[in-house]
């Protein structure tokens, strides 16, 4: 692309809001994602004993579950932004690449 073509990009509207909501919704997701790995971090650190404390009468402890909760968790934040890049975040870069191509 051209220099012209990127300057037209950066400077409409449509694209400042892709940007704008990208943005925020990743740094959102990431700020949540630091919460919940430095919590079970902390745990690990300042709570040892609430970690070892054991699930029934087995020798798995309670902090088996929550350290596989939060790979789930980040799996799962992963997969709540693909689904919406893809609706939302892609949607609105055809519509910019296209009103561009119109041009």
């Amino acid at each position: 692309m051209s220099d012209a073509i990127i300057a037209r990009i950066k400077a409409n509207p449509k694209y400042q809001e892709l940007k704008r909501k990208r943005n925020v919704f990743g740094w959102s997701l990431c700020i949540l994602m630091m919460i919940v790995y430095y919590g079970y971090i902390s745990l690990i650190a300042f709570n040892k004993e609430f970690l070892s404390l054991p699930l029934g009468s087995g020798v798995t402890t309670i902090g088996v579950p929550i350290g596989m909760g939060v790979i789930i968790f980040t799996i799962l934040i992963t997969g709540i932004y693909v689904v919406r890049a893809n609706k939302e975040f892609d949607a609105l870069t055809t519509q910019i690449l296209k009103e561009e191509a119109n041009k």
